[in-house]
């Protein structure tokens, strides 16, 4: 008898789909061999990717001054502030460290430069770090409520909370004298965002964020995702694309009637619920997917624009009230 085997991973893998080929503008510079980019945003202002995460420092004479550190980058944070000093010749001691928010993904390697740091946070920053208890994210000795002015070096930067999108904590900063702004998880310049809005706990304020962005003088956008700086075009496409689901939500949700899947799920109530809210998310998703298939990178992968748009509509139906049967 003759016997084939075939290990389950590559079973798996034969059943991945394929999906569109990423756009060009999409991209952003090759990373080197240590695998990360390191380039000037604004004169002493540098951002630093390893393609799928970002940081940024502020190189000035009285110290560096860092935002956010993620983890996958790592210690090539510290080989990129070194490689920027040699090539300015300056210092590279990392003297200030700013949170944008608590989340490990861009946070956890906020330990590798050491105690002798300054901290700063939102209060709330601090208040969840403290309530998280990890080592590699302390918190913030240094906090504020509504607006807080860093100048270090000469150097002016602007941070400011403006209420919960992403996260409850999550702050923009602002570079006046750079041009530049820096908001993390709301907008992947040239992608869609992944799963329910990049995993956004307040969909309100994580749709109203942009408009608040826009609000500021910049050119140059930090989203702190992927591997390419953002434009203000990045911006309006990325609200267009929301502002399509918003719209396709309300149209689904009013041509859809949720009576047949109550009719013939009967006493399994959960189920009606399921196959109602499945139906007009489908609905709704749709036509974004087609509209926005190789316009944005990744829209045509369906559990992102299909999850988002299900966190939209859970939005409009709980927080604005659309859609709600009142029985008679």
């Amino acid at each position: 008898m003759n016997m084939t085997t075939s290990s389950p991973h590559a079973d798996s893998t034969t059943q991945m789909r394929d999906y569109l080929p990423v756009p060009e503008a999409a991209f952003g510079p090759a990373l080197n061999e240590q695998g990360y980019y390191v380039g000037r945003v604004e004169r002493n202002l540098f951002w630093v990717t390893d393609g799928t995460y970002q940081s940024a420092f502020l190189a000035t004479p009285d110290g560096v001054v860092l935002f956010d550190a993620p983890p996958t980058i790592g210690h090539n944070l510290r080989r990129a502030v070194d490689e920027v000093a040699a090539a300015e010749g300056i210092g590279n001691t990392v003297t200030h460290l700013v949170y944008s928010h608590h989340h490990a993904d861009h946070a956890g390697a906020a330990n590798l430069f050491g105690d002798d740091i300054v901290r700063i946070g939102h209060a709330e920053t601090r208040r969840l770090l403290l309530r998280d208890n990890d080592a590699t994210r302390p918190a913030p000795e240094v906090t504020f409520e509504d607006h807080y002015t860093l100048r270090v070096g000469g150097e002016r930067v602007e941070l400011a909370y403006h209420g919960p999108n992403h996260s409850p904590d999550n702050i923009y900063i602002h570079f006046p004298d750079h041009d530049a702004i820096m908001l993390i998880d709301i907008v992947n310049s040239g992608w869609v965002p992944i799963y329910n809005l990049n995993l956004s706990e307040d969909v309100p304020g994580y749709i109203n964020a942009p408009d608040q962005a826009m609000s500021y003088p910049w050119k140059h956008f930090i989203g702190g995702h992927l591997g390419r700086l953002g434009t203000r075009d990045d911006l309006v496409l990325h609200q267009q694309y929301i502002g399509d689901i918003i719209d396709s939500s309300n149209a689904a949700l009013g041509s859809i009637d949720p009576t047949p899947y109550f009719v013939k799920y009967g006493a399994n109530a959960w189920a009606g619920v399921a196959g109602y809210l499945d139906a007009v998310t489908a609905r709704a998703a749709a036509p974004v997917i087609a509209k926005y298939a190789g316009l944005l990178a990744a829209a045509d992968i369906p559990a992102f624009t299909t999850s988002t748009t299900f966190a939209i509509l859970q939005s409009i139906r709980l927080d604005q009230g659309a859609g709600s049967q009142v029985h008679p």
